[in-house]
């Protein structure tokens, strides 16, 4: 398994000192975040675009994905949405990511109302992302935090280019253990995102491993499962400002996450 980190972590750091970290520390992506607070984002000029993805090539350092904002399930009609994903899909591809990440988001709404219109306009964007080379993935968050709550969406989409985001917070708080997260969205699965927290009620974010979510039991259905892809270690710190700076963890973390690797393999 390959590993990255969120920007999220580093709040506003040039783009220069993310590179230079992710290098230092061992890490073989980044996940962008991509917000107007960002160095790059899906308003940044093609000038601005194409310094980043060299920057990011000269290290040898892969962008994995576009942190977009998005969210395919909301309320309102289809235009602003589609608008947005078009926006992060372009914006990966002059990157050269292969992943933009896109949230639910559909609230209190109807279910079956919040599903189709998710569906729908992932189904819409999916030509585009197929033309580029990029993957849209949905994340199990908010109004579909578990695995079975994003298959709902895709397997009507049934699209190679829309697939699933595992965010093991958000499945974890639906009460989704990780036997029952992956095998619903291995047939969809881009990434994962890990982290760690103290409890359901503080979600400050501290050094993986220090907190209770269940990662080893993550890596074990990712090993025993045969996949092989990435994972991404998203440390709030942009909703945190308290919490420790990322840069002193983001080594021990990576350590710590190649050592779940090799556990879960033996």
């Amino acid at each position: 398994m390959k590993l990255a980190f969120s920007t999220l972590g580093v709040p506003g750091l040039p783009l220069r000192d993310v590179v230079r970290l992710a290098a230092d520390c061992g890490y073989d992506g980044v996940e962008l975040r991509a917000h107007p607070e960002e160095p790059v984002h899906p308003g940044s000029s093609a000038a601005q675009r194409a310094a980043a993805a060299v920057e990011f090539a000269a290290a040898g350092v892969e962008v994995l994905a576009v942190a977009g904002y998005a969210r395919v399930a909301g309320p309102g009609p289809d235009e602003p949405v589609l608008a947005e994903l078009e926006g992060l899909v372009r914006l990966a591809a002059d990157l050269g990511a292969r992943f933009v990440r896109v949230f639910p988001g559909g609230g209190e709404r109807p279910e079956k109302e919040a599903d189709a219109d998710a569906a729908r306009r992932l189904g819409t964007i999916a030509p585009l992302a197929a033309d580029t080379g990029v993957h849209v993935l949905l994340e199990t968050h908010d109004s579909h935090r578990r695995a079975q709550d994003v298959e709902r969406v895709l397997g009507p989409v049934g699209h190679g280019s829309i697939g699933a985001l595992w965010d093991v917070l958000h499945t974890w708080l639906g009460g989704e253990s990780p036997a029952v997260s992956f095998p619903a969205l291995a047939p969809h699965l881009g990434y994962v995102q890990v982290k760690d927290v103290a409890s359901a009620e503080d979600m400050s974010p501290l050094p993986l491993g220090a907190g209770v979510l269940p990662l080893g039991a993550c890596a074990g259905v990712l090993s025993a499962g045969g996949w092989r892809g990435w994972l991404s270690w998203e440390y709030e710190k942009r909703w945190h400002p308290q919490a420790a700076d990322f840069a002193q963890l983001a080594g021990p973390g990576a350590e710590y996450l190649r050592g779940l690797v090799a556990a879960a393999r033996t």
